[in-house]
Parts: C-alpha cells; structure tokens; sequence
C-alpha cells in the first residue's frame, strides 16, 4: 500500500516547485529586461532581478531547515507563464504596447509567486517550522512589492503610452 502523504510530503513538494520557477525566472528576467523600452521598466525588473537571487537563497535556507536538499521540481505553471511571456516580446516587439505586456507577464509571474509563499508560510507555521515561515514571509513581501511597483508603473506611464 503507498505510503499516507501529509502536509510535510506537500510542503516539500511545494518549495522544490517554487525554487524551480524562481530559477527560472531568474534565467527570464534579463531577457525581459533587454526588451523593455521605458527605463523605469527596465530598472524595475532589474531590482526584481537581484530580489530574486536573494529569495533563491532564503528558499536555499528554507530546504535546510526543513532538512532537505534544495532542488527543483518541474514546475508547469511557470513554464506556461514564462513561455506566454515570450510570445509577447516576440508578438509586440518594436510596438508602443510591448511594455505593456512586458509588465502584464510580470505580474502572471508575481501572482503565481504570491499564491504559493502565501501558502507555503501558513504550512511551515502550521507544521512549527517558524523559521522557515519568517524566511518565506520575506520573499513573499517582495512579490507582493513588486507586484504593486508594477501596477504603479502601468498605470502611471505605461498603459497611456501604449494606447
């Protein structure tokens, strides 16, 4: 009979989820960056750039906490995401609305990264993994920062240009 799973077996097949697609994504951002038109765009994903590295690393000390070794898992979601991303700088290259959807795969990315530290803080606290839970509380705030940086920007520069 197969071993009973438990929120221990989820919590870990989780966090070898999001720190596959957090190195993914760090392989994407300087592509997107390059393509950006607005400098305040390309200075953005730059700093989530170097945000991300840092989050690689809390989730590095999450693993050990947790007495795993880090590694990924294949993580589907973010190979959709991050390949719908790529149509887009191929699809809008050289138009007034590339940044636009620059900004708007950014955001597909940040919320998908929201869901999952949202979700996998409350189970490192539920499962007394305290530390854990404080490591992955900062990488959530920072998706949730760069998520609003994002909108600010759309809203304030991006989305009149590109219309």
């Amino acid at each position: 009979m197969a071993k009973e799973k438990t929120l221990e077996d989820l919590f870990y097949d989780t966090l070898k989820d999001i720190y596959y697609a957090e190195r993914k994504i760090l392989k994407t951002l300087p592509k997107m960056a390059k393509a950006a038109q607005s400098p305040e765009l390309k200075a953005a994903i730059e700093k989530h750039r170097d945000q991300t590295e840092g989050q690689i690393e809390r989730l590095q000390e999450v693993f050990e906490i947790f007495g795993k070794r880090a590694q990924g898992k294949t993580c589907e979601a973010i190979e959709g995401i991050v390949a719908e991303g790529e149509e887009i700088l191929d699809e809008y290259k050289d138009t007034a609305a590339l940044d636009a959807g620059i900004i708007s795969s950014t955001q597909a990315v940040e919320h998908y990264e929201i869901t999952r530290y949202g979700t996998l803080k409350r189970w490192a606290e539920t499962l007394g993994l305290q530390d854990a839970a404080k490591l992955i509380d900062q990488n959530l705030a920072e998706e949730k920062q760069t998520d609003a940086d994002m909108t600010k920007l759309a809203d304030t520069a991006v989305n009149q240009k590109a219309a």
